[in-house]
Formats: C-alpha cells, structure tokens, sequence
C-alpha cells in the first residue's frame, strides 16, 4: 500500500503515524522453521514481545506496537503457520512457546522480557509462562481467559473430533480485490475504523498460482497438540499475569475472566477497555497503549522498589 492510497484526512493522527513509524523486520530458524517478526524501539529499553491471534498476524499490532517504541524495545512475531513464517506438519504449544522465546533473544528484547498476547495468542503466551516463566518479566493477556478444567476438557475433545475431518484449502480469488472485499475479523464486530480493517486485509493475502489466497495455515489446528489443562499451567505461573478485555467481546475464549479472578483470590488485575469488542486494538489502540503501558509500568517500578 502507498502513502497516497493511506493518506487521508478523515483517518486520525495515530493510523498514519503507526503506518510512517520505522520498524525493521527480521527472521529466526526454530526447529527447522523460519519465523518471522518486526521490531520497534531501540534496544536497551525493557522488552515487549507481541503475539496474535488464530489466523492473524503480527500486523494485527500495527497500531499499537509504534507508541509504546518510546519507552520499550518491541517485537511482533508470526507464529509458524501464519502471517509470513513458515508453515509446520505438526504444531504445539511447547513449539509455539519456543518461537517466542527465540524471538525474544534474536530481537535483543533484554532480560526478563514482558509478552502481550491476544486471542489465541494467549494460549501461546500461557505456554511460553509454563516453560519459560522465570525469564519472563510477566504476561497480559488480551481477550484470552482461562477456562475451568471441565470445560477445557470437553473443548479439546471437540477439537480432536474436528481433527477427523479433511483439511480444507483456503479458496484462492483469480482478483486482488474480490478476495480484499471477503476479509472478516473472527468473530465478526462492528468496527468504527474500517480503514484498519482494510489495511489488515491487505496484509493477510499472499499471491499464488491462480491469483490471491490467505496466508496462515488452514490446517493449523487439526495438526496442533493444545497440551493439558489451562487452568493448572496458569496457577502454576512464575510471573505475573493481567487481563485486558474487550467489554462487548463475544469471543468465546474470553467469557472466564470471573473464573480467573476466583482462582487468583481476586488479585489477579482485570482491565476492560469501554466500548470495544474482541479486536480492542483495532476500536481504541490508543487507549490500548495506555493500559499496556500502565500495566507493564507498574511492574517496572515495582521490580526497581525490591532493588532499592
């Protein structure tokens, strides 16, 4: 996308100013695949890691990763089988896990870094506590609740019985701009910035033989090992967590908030964001950027006070 087609004086400040900011882009080999990610910030400043969410992209913080460069070094990744990473035959959660923390070290993100995961993202944030936990500076889930053990069980079994059925291509549009128009955020929400939404389209399509297709992986999830109970992994957590959700969210995964809050005996920090949905970034990134920031701030200066 050029600045001519981006530049418009409808859109707000924040939208050309996260497109103009400079990023460098960068890959790492886990375990025979290639993942990609983008930096923000300059190295030396406490580290963020970023994760997406199911079939989505390092872009889907495109508006919020810019503004939080001048007090953090931050990376976004692609997770394998999404965005422009490679795909794998076999998927989990320990390898998902493995990827941000190799993404950590080659975006020079410090010690004890912070990780900010969205959606699906969470899952692999979770993963990344449960084995990496000690490195970690602490975890703000976004949208992403933990869910008591017996509905976790009956999901996974839904989600193994789903693995019996053939994987199916994503359709591939002969037309760049036929298959723009069929791009949807999952779930579906009203969205007051759609010119957002169209530049997260545009960044979702690859070019194939025959024309235009998606870029994560159809097959993710009937070929991903999802591990054991959620709930167990984030009791067990060695660093701190916070929740950040959507108030109108229809997201399934992010309906347990009131769970997680009783299994932390109510300490647990749980920030909704007014007037947003699944995709917060996408309604209210700026206010998306002052709760990060508040949050992970917070911890900063509680960690300096135990060094006093």
């Amino acid at each position: 996308m050029t600045n001519d087609q981006i530049n418009n004086p409808h859109k707000p400040e924040w939208f050309q100013r996260a497109i103009d900011a400079r990023r460098d882009d960068g890959e790492v080999l886990v375990e025979g695949c290639n993942i990609h990610y983008a930096t923000w910030g300059e190295v030396g400043n406490p580290g963020i890691v970023m994760i997406h969410g199911s079939n989505a992209n390092l872009e889907w913080w495109r508006f919020v990763a810019p503004f939080l460069a001048d007090q953090f070094r931050v990376a976004a990744i692609d997770l394998s089988g999404n965005g422009d990473s490679e795909w794998r035959e076999k998927y989990s959660g320990e390898i998902y896990a493995k990827e941000v923390k190799a993404v950590c070290d080659a975006a020079q993100l410090g010690d004890r870094p912070f990780i900010v995961a969205h959606s699906f993202g969470g899952f692999v944030a979770l993963e990344t506590g449960f084995y990496f936990g000690e490195e970690l500076g602490g975890i703000i889930f976004g949208d992403f609740t933990v869910r008591p053990a017996e509905e976790y069980t009956e999901w996974g079994r839904q989600a193994e019985e789903r693995g019996d059925e053939p994987v199916r291509p994503t359709r591939i549009y002969e037309d760049f701009d036929v298959a723009l128009k069929r791009f949807r955020l999952v779930p579906e929400q009203p969205c007051q910035h759609p010119y957002v939404v169209d530049y997260l389209g545009r960044q979702s399509l690859r070019q194939v033989e025959g024309g235009w297709t998606w870029k994560f992986d159809p097959g993710m999830f009937d070929h991903l090992e999802m591990g054991s109970e959620q709930s167990d992994k984030f009791i067990s957590l060695t660093c701190r967590s916070a929740l950040v959700l959507g108030e109108h969210s229809t997201d399934d995964g992010a309906l347990s908030a009131p769970y997680m809050a009783e299994i932390t005996n109510g300490i647990l920090p749980i920030f909704i964001i007014p007037g947003t949905y699944h995709h917060f970034m996408f309604d209210e990134p700026m206010a998306t950027v002052t709760a990060i920031k508040g949050i992970l701030l917070s911890w900063i200066q509680e960690d300096r006070k135990k060094e006093l």
